[in-house]
């Protein structure tokens, strides 16, 4: 009977550990709910969004900076973010000029997508996921869909309107040559960004777009090249800074040089 008295008190004392270790961790993991959902209140807002990609091929290095609004929001006690683009601007280390439209840029339009949220040491870091975009194309599923080979698919949207398919990217190589390509993209980036004391988030951002050239206004600008992008990720910077709601994108671009960093050159 003692024996059977020790062996039923060593149950009670492990049973007791155990839903005591459970309470613990349970507690904890409640704390760290909590405390995301606090930061993740503190930072939402709208960012004025600015971010720079560096890509290189074998006879070119390009630069693509850039400028939009990142909104970050708390849905079902997540934080998610959502990307909208007003401009664009490109630099490289040819003596080429390459632009594209604003209502071609605009025409990038990510999916809102829960971001995820960590802190340490009271800074606060946000890590956002690639979510797959159609641009000049209408993809049922963004993330899995190929693009197309042929450039007459009918799912070749003219989504900046200017009645040529896919988006326009004007080139001008001289004076005397120039003229534009017509693409089909899927926009896919990432980035990671850590809370400033400014309450800026500044990071690097990753890019894995894939590109389609469906047409051109001269046969020379159909040269497909391998882009890359450059493996050192300072080169692709990406900078948040808080700003009130009401902004849009003739007041981000009026106070571009106030908050951002002047336009970098390839210096590689």
């Amino acid at each position: 009977m003692r024996g059977g008295g020790v062996a039923l008190a060593l149950v009670a004392l492990i049973a007791i550990s155990c839903c005591g270790g459970a309470e613990k961790r349970a507690s904890a993991e409640t704390l760290e709910r909590e405390s995301v959902s606090r930061v993740a209140k503190r930072l939402a807002g709208r960012y004025a969004h600015y971010d720079v990609v560096a890509y290189q091929s074998t006879d070119m290095k390009t630069l693509i900076i850039s400028y939009g609004f990142t909104d970050l929001a708390v849905k079902n006690g997540k934080l998610t973010a959502k990307e909208s683009f007003c401009h664009s601007e490109h630099r490289s280390d040819q003596p080429i000029t390459t632009e594209m439209s604003d209502a071609a840029t605009s025409a990038i339009k990510p999916v809102s997508t829960p971001v995820t949220v960590t802190e340490k040491n009271g800074r606060v870091r946000i890590q956002r996921p690639k979510t797959p975009t159609g641009i000049g194309i209408h993809l049922r599923d963004p993330a899995h869909d190929r693009l197309p080979t042929d450039p007459g698919d009918p799912r070749i949207a003219d989504d900046d309107h200017d009645g040529n398919p896919g988006v326009t990217v004007h080139i001008k190589v001289t004076d005397a040559i120039s003229g534009d390509l017509f693409i089909a993209r899927r926009e896919i980036f990432a980035y990671d960004v850590l809370g400033q004391r400014d309450g800026s988030l500044t990071g690097t951002v990753s890019d894995h777009s894939e590109q389609l050239i469906v047409g051109a206004s001269n046969d020379m600008f159909k040269t497909k090249a391998e882009w890359t992008q450059h493996p050192d990720p300072n080169k692709s910077p990406i900078i948040l800074k808080p700003v009130d709601k009401s902004w849009d994108c003739g007041r981000l671009m009026a106070e571009r040089d106030r908050l951002f960093p002047p336009t970098p050159e390839v210096d590689w």
